[in-house]
Order: C-alpha cells, then sequence, then structure tokens
C-alpha cells in the first residue's frame, strides 16, 4: 500500500486485477502469513483483539487471520480500491478502508488509537518515507498495542523493482526505523533460510521474464513454469528456519508507547 508520494507510478489497481491468483499460491507469501499467525497465536490472550491490517492488498492475510482468530475485530487499510474491492469478497467480515495514511480520510476516523494489534506486511519497502508512514500508523494504534512488519532483506529482482520495491532493509536499519517512529523493538526475527534464500536467487535469475511468467487475471493464469516453482518451493519451505543469521525475511514485532 505505498502512498501516491512515494516515488512509484506503479499501478496498484492493476496489480491486483493480475496477480491477485499468484499472490495466494506465492510461496514466499504463504510462509509469510504463517509466520505472522504463529506470532499473533503466541501473543494473543483472552482479552478482545481488534487487528489492523495496514496495506491489507487484496485481503489474503485477512482471510487467513479470520480462521485463527474467529473473535478477533479485523480492520484493515489498502490503498488500492480494487484490493479493497476484491478483498471485501474474500473477507465480508472485515472492516476493509480504501485508505493513504500520509493523506487521512473521513471513513479512517473511527480507527484512530482502535487497533490492539497491527500488521504491517511487505510494505515498508515500497515508501519513499517510511518512517513517516509508521509514525502516521500509530496514531490508529492503542497505547501499548502490537505492531508485527516483515520486510525482504537481502538483494532486490527485477520483479521487486517492477512492483516499486526501493529499498530492503537490514535488522539494524529496520530497528532504527521503528525507534525513530515512536515504537518500541520486542523482537527481531531472520526467517526463512535456506530455501526462502535460495527461492529468492531463483526469482533474481529469472529476472524481468517473472514479470509475464506470474501475470494472471479474468481468463488467464499464470504460467505453467511459475505454478511448478511455486508448488516445488511450498514443499521445501517445510524445511525453513523460522529465525537463523542468513534469513532473508525480516520479521519484528514492536510496542506502542503507552
Amino acid at each position: 500500500m505505498p502512498p501516491r508520494n512515494s516515488g512509484t507510478d506503479f499501478d496498484w489497481d492493476a496489480h491486483w486485477t493480475s496477480y491477485d491468483a499468484t499472490a495466494r499460491c506465492n510461496p514466499g507469501q504463504i510462509m509469510r502469513h504463517k509466520l505472522v499467525a504463529k506470532i499473533l497465536r503466541d501473543e494473543v490472550t483472552s482479552a478482545p483483539i481488534r487487528l489492523l491490517d495496514l496495506g491489507s492488498g487484496q485481503g489474503d492475510m485477512l482471510e487467513g487471520l479470520r480462521q485463527l482468530l474467529p473473535k478477533a475485530s479485523l480492520a484493515g487499510f489498502e490503498l488500492s480500491p480494487s484490493g479493497v474491492e476484491i478483498g471485501r469478497q474474500k473477507v465480508p467480515e472485515a472492516n476493509l478502508v480504501v485508505a493513504d495514511l500520509f493523506k487521512p480520510n473521513e471513513n479512517m476516523t473511527p480507527f484512530r488509537g482502535w487497533a490492539t494489534h497491527a500488521v504491517c506486511c511487505e510494505v515498508l519497502e515500497h515508501l519513499g518515507d517510511p518512517t513517516g508512514f509508521l509514525r502516521a500508523a500509530a496514531d490508529y494504534i492503542a497505547p501499548g498495542g502490537m505492531l508485527l512488519v516483515t520486510v525482504p532483506s537481502g538483494p532486490m529482482s527485477a520483479f521487486d523493482k517492477y512492483i516499486g520495491h526501493q529499498q530492503h532493509f537490514t535488522i539494524k536499519s529496520l530497528s532504527r526505523l521503528h525507534q525513530e517512529a515512536g515504537f518500541r523493538p520486542t523482537r527481531s526475527r531472520r526467517a526463512g533460510f535456506p530455501f526462502f534464500n535460495l527461492y529468492r536467487l531463483t526469482v533474481i535469475a529469472r529476472g524481468s521474464r517473472l514479470i509475464k511468467d506470474a501475470r494472471s487475471g479474468e481468463g488467464e493464469s499464470p504460467s505453467a513454469l511459475a505454478l511448478a516453482v511455486m508448488a516445488a518451493y511450498r514443499m521445501l519451505f517445510r524445511l525453513n528456519l523460522s529465525d537463523s543469521p542468513f534469513g532473508w525475511q525480516l520479521v519484528t514485532t514492536s510496542r506502542k508507547a503507552s
């Protein structure tokens, strides 16, 4: 959900229309969602949960969390109207809002200080001002609320650049970003070694051809090659480490000041 002033002209409405099917079977996305689900499952107590997905895309994250947290109140902010429309079809129970944190609208106002837990999955790498984004996000998180962030590490691929990645992170740079935005980091993980790293290297090696391989949409599916590679990696990802010195998937939890 990059804001319009992020420095990218990427068309996210067209992206979610064209790549929804690919995203649903993407082994990297599935891995991230499982990591997020495990952290939230360990975190959640008997207290009521109000979970806000910051950059909810086309709703896949919330669709999975609805099953994990059936009593939770779910909401999502997403810049793309097409992403919100697809997400509403997948998760009709969630309150999904077309939202730009840099340009708040009246539909966002009821969520100020609302979230006990917020998730920001694969968003910050798209932004020209990720610190400003997290500062703005803090307005919608309750005092003491938890923020869970995932971002990529390691080298960029041609596909990353195509969808507007402006930077990849290290644990140090991500921790500093949280602190500058007013959050207190509580734990950081480097997930995905060894097979997520290998998958990322495969994506890098495929280059710009992956843009066509992964495209799907009305009457169109990802290429047979893309589907076969993703299926193989989904199997291998069962052997990934959830934390190691070498993982290229970064996951950080933090707390908003009380």
